[in-house]
Protein backbone atom coordinates (compact mmCIF):
# COMPACT_ATOMS: atom_id res chain seq x y z
CA UNK A 1 0.00 0.00 0.00
CA UNK A 2 1.38 3.31 -1.04
CA UNK A 3 2.73 5.89 1.64
CA UNK A 4 0.72 9.14 2.05
CA UNK A 5 1.95 12.18 0.02
CA UNK A 6 3.97 15.25 0.97
CA UNK A 7 0.87 17.07 0.71
CA UNK A 8 -0.72 14.89 2.73
CA UNK A 9 1.51 14.95 5.36
CA UNK A 10 2.36 18.80 5.66
CA UNK A 11 -1.26 18.81 5.67
CA UNK A 12 -1.27 16.20 9.04
CA UNK A 13 0.95 18.01 10.28
CA UNK A 14 -0.68 21.86 10.09
CA UNK A 15 -3.79 20.14 11.91
CA UNK A 16 -2.00 18.40 14.71
CA UNK A 17 -0.09 21.83 15.41
CA UNK A 18 -2.81 23.85 16.06
CA UNK A 19 -3.89 27.44 15.39
CA UNK A 20 -0.69 29.93 16.27
CA UNK A 21 -0.33 30.86 20.01
CA UNK A 22 -2.31 34.43 20.92
CA UNK A 23 0.48 36.66 21.91
CA UNK A 24 -0.35 38.03 25.15
CA UNK A 25 1.47 41.34 26.31
CA UNK A 26 3.61 40.92 29.67
CA UNK A 27 3.53 44.09 32.27
CA UNK A 28 6.65 45.30 31.34
CA UNK A 29 4.86 45.88 27.62
CA UNK A 30 1.77 47.19 29.21
CA UNK A 31 3.80 49.88 31.45
CA UNK A 32 5.82 51.25 28.71
CA UNK A 33 2.95 51.40 26.21
CA UNK A 34 0.72 53.11 29.24
CA UNK A 35 3.74 55.44 29.47
CA UNK A 36 4.19 56.24 26.04
CA UNK A 37 0.51 56.74 25.79
CA UNK A 38 0.71 59.49 28.36
CA UNK A 39 3.87 61.39 26.99
CA UNK A 40 1.99 61.55 23.63
CA UNK A 41 -1.37 63.70 25.44
CA UNK A 42 1.46 65.99 27.68
CA UNK A 43 3.03 66.47 24.13
CA UNK A 44 0.17 66.97 22.25
CA UNK A 45 -1.37 69.25 25.40
CA UNK A 46 1.81 71.07 25.30
CA UNK A 47 1.76 71.91 21.42
CA UNK A 48 -1.71 73.25 21.69
CA UNK A 49 -0.92 75.52 24.36
CA UNK A 50 2.18 76.52 22.45
CA UNK A 51 0.01 77.54 20.09
CA UNK A 52 -2.78 79.34 21.22
CA UNK A 53 -1.75 80.04 24.63
CA UNK A 54 1.58 80.94 25.05
CA UNK A 55 3.03 84.10 23.93
CA UNK A 56 6.31 82.99 22.30
CA UNK A 57 3.83 82.54 19.19
CA UNK A 58 1.77 85.44 19.15
CA UNK A 59 2.35 88.17 15.76
CA UNK A 60 4.96 90.63 16.85
CA UNK A 61 6.01 92.03 13.31
CA UNK A 62 4.61 92.45 10.08
CA UNK A 63 7.30 92.39 7.16
CA UNK A 64 6.53 93.62 3.31
CA UNK A 65 8.57 92.06 0.26
CA UNK A 66 7.76 93.04 -3.63
CA UNK A 67 6.55 96.60 -3.65
CA UNK A 68 7.42 99.09 -6.34
CA UNK A 69 4.92 102.19 -6.18
CA UNK A 70 3.57 101.53 -2.75
CA UNK A 71 5.17 101.81 0.00
CA UNK A 72 5.96 99.20 2.82
CA UNK A 73 3.98 101.47 5.72
CA UNK A 74 0.99 101.50 2.82
CA UNK A 75 0.70 97.75 2.49
CA UNK A 76 1.07 97.21 6.68
CA UNK A 77 -2.02 100.26 7.60
CA UNK A 78 -4.29 98.53 4.72
CA UNK A 79 -3.51 94.89 5.62
CA UNK A 80 -4.89 95.40 9.20
CA UNK A 81 -2.76 92.59 10.94
CA UNK A 82 -3.93 91.94 14.26
CA UNK A 83 -0.64 92.46 15.89
CA UNK A 84 -0.37 90.54 19.84
CA UNK A 85 -2.79 87.74 18.12
CA UNK A 86 -2.11 84.13 18.08
CA UNK A 87 -0.09 83.43 15.04
CA UNK A 88 -1.51 80.04 14.34
CA UNK A 89 -5.47 82.23 14.33
CA UNK A 90 -5.05 85.03 12.14
CA UNK A 91 -7.26 85.32 9.08
CA UNK A 92 -5.16 85.40 6.11
CA UNK A 93 -7.64 84.88 3.63
CA UNK A 94 -9.23 88.29 5.65
CA UNK A 95 -5.48 89.78 5.19
CA UNK A 96 -5.68 89.29 1.08
CA UNK A 97 -9.04 90.40 0.78
CA UNK A 98 -8.40 93.77 2.93
CA UNK A 99 -5.24 93.91 0.79
CA UNK A 100 -7.39 93.67 -2.41
CA UNK A 101 -9.78 95.82 -1.50
CA UNK A 102 -7.88 98.86 -0.23
CA UNK A 103 -5.18 99.02 -2.38
CA UNK A 104 -6.15 97.90 -6.34
CA UNK A 105 -2.17 98.59 -7.60
CA UNK A 106 -1.77 94.79 -5.70
CA UNK A 107 -2.30 92.33 -8.52
CA UNK A 108 -1.68 89.29 -5.99
CA UNK A 109 -0.32 88.98 -2.46
CA UNK A 110 1.03 85.79 -0.42
CA UNK A 111 0.16 85.79 3.34
CA UNK A 112 2.57 84.20 4.76
CA UNK A 113 2.80 82.91 9.08
CA UNK A 114 7.04 83.49 9.46
CA UNK A 115 7.14 81.23 13.01
CA UNK A 116 6.90 82.46 15.45
CA UNK A 117 5.90 85.80 15.73
CA UNK A 118 5.38 87.22 12.56
CA UNK A 119 3.72 87.42 8.96
CA UNK A 120 5.33 87.94 5.82
CA UNK A 121 3.39 89.79 3.11
CA UNK A 122 4.62 89.09 -0.30
CA UNK A 123 3.17 91.73 -2.65
CA UNK A 124 3.19 91.56 -6.93
CA UNK A 125 1.81 94.75 -8.40
CA UNK A 126 0.31 95.11 -11.52
CA UNK A 127 2.11 96.95 -14.22
CA UNK A 128 0.71 99.53 -16.46
CA UNK A 129 0.66 98.50 -20.22
CA UNK A 130 -1.51 101.76 -21.11
CA UNK A 131 -2.35 105.25 -19.97
CA UNK A 132 -5.46 106.78 -20.40
CA UNK A 133 -5.51 110.79 -20.13
CA UNK A 134 -8.38 112.02 -18.48
CA UNK A 135 -8.51 115.35 -16.25
CA UNK A 136 -5.43 116.16 -16.69
CA UNK A 137 -4.42 113.08 -15.15
CA UNK A 138 -3.56 109.62 -16.31
CA UNK A 139 -5.02 106.16 -15.73
CA UNK A 140 -3.25 103.22 -15.61
CA UNK A 141 -4.20 100.18 -17.37
CA UNK A 142 -2.95 96.46 -16.83
CA UNK A 143 -2.36 93.87 -18.98
CA UNK A 144 -5.70 92.76 -18.16
CA UNK A 145 -7.88 95.89 -18.78
CA UNK A 146 -7.89 96.60 -15.26
CA UNK A 147 -7.91 100.60 -14.70
CA UNK A 148 -5.66 100.22 -11.10
CA UNK A 149 -4.49 103.68 -10.29
CA UNK A 150 -4.75 107.10 -11.42
CA UNK A 151 -1.31 109.51 -11.27
CA UNK A 152 -0.92 113.02 -11.73
CA UNK A 153 2.33 112.04 -13.86
CA UNK A 154 2.47 109.53 -16.66
CA UNK A 155 5.17 106.50 -16.03
CA UNK A 156 7.84 106.54 -18.39
CA UNK A 157 7.24 104.18 -21.26
CA UNK A 158 3.72 103.52 -20.92
CA UNK A 159 1.76 104.50 -24.24
CA UNK A 160 -1.21 106.51 -24.03
CA UNK A 161 -4.26 105.24 -25.32
CA UNK A 162 -6.36 107.13 -27.64
CA UNK A 163 -9.94 106.44 -28.67
CA UNK A 164 -11.25 108.10 -31.74
CA UNK A 165 -14.62 105.98 -32.35
CA UNK A 166 -16.86 107.98 -34.12
CA UNK A 167 -20.43 108.11 -32.69
CA UNK A 168 -22.21 108.52 -35.86
CA UNK A 169 -23.16 106.10 -39.05
CA UNK A 170 -21.31 102.41 -39.30
CA UNK A 171 -19.33 103.30 -36.66
CA UNK A 172 -22.00 103.87 -34.08
CA UNK A 173 -23.58 100.06 -34.79
CA UNK A 174 -19.72 99.15 -33.80
CA UNK A 175 -19.99 100.73 -31.01
CA UNK A 176 -22.83 99.32 -29.76
CA UNK A 177 -21.62 95.87 -29.82
CA UNK A 178 -17.77 96.76 -28.73
CA UNK A 179 -18.07 99.36 -26.23
CA UNK A 180 -15.13 101.60 -25.11
CA UNK A 181 -14.44 98.77 -22.21
CA UNK A 182 -14.38 96.13 -24.65
CA UNK A 183 -12.25 98.18 -27.38
CA UNK A 184 -10.03 98.82 -24.08
CA UNK A 185 -9.50 95.85 -23.58
CA UNK A 186 -8.06 94.95 -27.53
CA UNK A 187 -6.03 97.74 -27.09
CA UNK A 188 -4.24 96.16 -24.36
CA UNK A 189 -4.19 92.65 -26.19
CA UNK A 190 -2.23 94.93 -29.18
CA UNK A 191 -0.16 96.82 -26.72
CA UNK A 192 0.88 93.24 -25.09
CA UNK A 193 1.63 91.80 -28.74
CA UNK A 194 4.01 94.25 -29.79
CA UNK A 195 7.88 93.01 -30.23
CA UNK A 196 9.98 94.70 -27.33
CA UNK A 197 12.14 97.34 -29.01
CA UNK A 198 8.85 98.66 -30.64
CA UNK A 199 6.56 98.71 -27.46
CA UNK A 200 9.57 100.79 -25.82
CA UNK A 201 9.40 103.10 -28.59
CA UNK A 202 5.08 103.03 -28.94
CA UNK A 203 3.96 106.70 -27.89
CA UNK A 204 0.41 105.36 -28.41
CA UNK A 205 -2.38 103.16 -29.14
CA UNK A 206 -5.20 104.40 -31.24
CA UNK A 207 -8.22 102.67 -31.30
CA UNK A 208 -10.83 103.86 -34.21
CA UNK A 209 -12.49 100.01 -34.00
CA UNK A 210 -12.65 96.78 -32.98
CA UNK A 211 -10.22 96.16 -36.07
CA UNK A 212 -8.76 99.50 -36.99
CA UNK A 213 -5.93 100.06 -33.77
CA UNK A 214 -2.88 101.41 -34.85
CA UNK A 215 0.30 102.74 -33.12
CA UNK A 216 2.48 105.93 -33.36
CA UNK A 217 5.42 105.70 -32.09
CA UNK A 218 8.19 108.19 -30.50
CA UNK A 219 9.85 108.99 -33.86
CA UNK A 220 6.72 109.91 -35.78
CA UNK A 221 6.66 106.10 -37.42
CA UNK A 222 2.97 104.58 -37.36
CA UNK A 223 1.98 101.14 -37.52
CA UNK A 224 -1.76 99.74 -38.76
CA UNK A 225 -2.05 96.86 -36.69
CA UNK A 226 -5.80 96.00 -37.18
CA UNK A 227 -7.59 93.88 -34.92
CA UNK A 228 -6.09 92.30 -31.87
CA UNK A 229 -6.00 88.95 -33.57
CA UNK A 230 -3.27 86.89 -34.67
CA UNK A 231 -1.11 89.29 -32.88
CA UNK A 232 1.92 87.00 -32.20
CA UNK A 233 2.15 86.40 -35.85
CA UNK A 234 1.89 90.04 -36.71
CA UNK A 235 4.92 91.09 -34.18
CA UNK A 236 7.35 88.93 -35.70
CA UNK A 237 5.67 90.54 -38.97
CA UNK A 238 6.68 93.39 -37.62
CA UNK A 239 10.12 93.16 -36.84
CA UNK A 240 10.85 91.37 -39.86
CA UNK A 241 9.55 94.45 -41.99
CA UNK A 242 11.34 97.13 -40.06
CA UNK A 243 14.88 95.33 -40.57
CA UNK A 244 13.82 94.78 -43.94
CA UNK A 245 12.54 98.63 -44.76
CA UNK A 246 14.63 100.70 -41.91
CA UNK A 247 13.89 103.77 -43.54
CA UNK A 248 9.71 103.23 -43.81
CA UNK A 249 7.59 105.66 -42.32
CA UNK A 250 4.27 103.38 -42.20
CA UNK A 251 4.12 99.86 -41.77
CA UNK A 252 0.53 98.04 -42.03
CA UNK A 253 0.57 94.36 -40.43
CA UNK A 254 -3.31 94.57 -40.18
CA UNK A 255 -3.31 91.60 -42.74
CA UNK A 256 -0.23 89.82 -41.75
CA UNK A 257 -0.21 87.70 -45.10
CA UNK A 258 0.14 90.93 -47.33
CA UNK A 259 1.94 93.22 -45.24
CA UNK A 260 2.98 96.54 -46.35
CA UNK A 261 5.58 99.48 -45.96
CA UNK A 262 5.47 103.01 -47.46
CA UNK A 263 7.44 106.38 -46.91
CA UNK A 264 11.35 107.24 -46.59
Amino acid sequence: MAGSTTAERGERKRESSGPPPVRRFGRRQVRRIIVLAVVLVFLGSGAFWLLYGSDLVRVERVTVSGTRVLTPAEVREAADVPLGEQLVSVDTDAIEARLSGALPRIDTVDVIRSWPSGITLKVTERTAVLLVHKGGKFIEVDKEGVRFATVSQAPKGVPALKMTVSRSGSAAASLRRFDEDRLTREAVRVAGAVPAPVAQATRSVKVRSYDDISLELADGRTVDWGSSEKGAEKGRILTALMKAEPGARHFDVSVPTAPASAGS
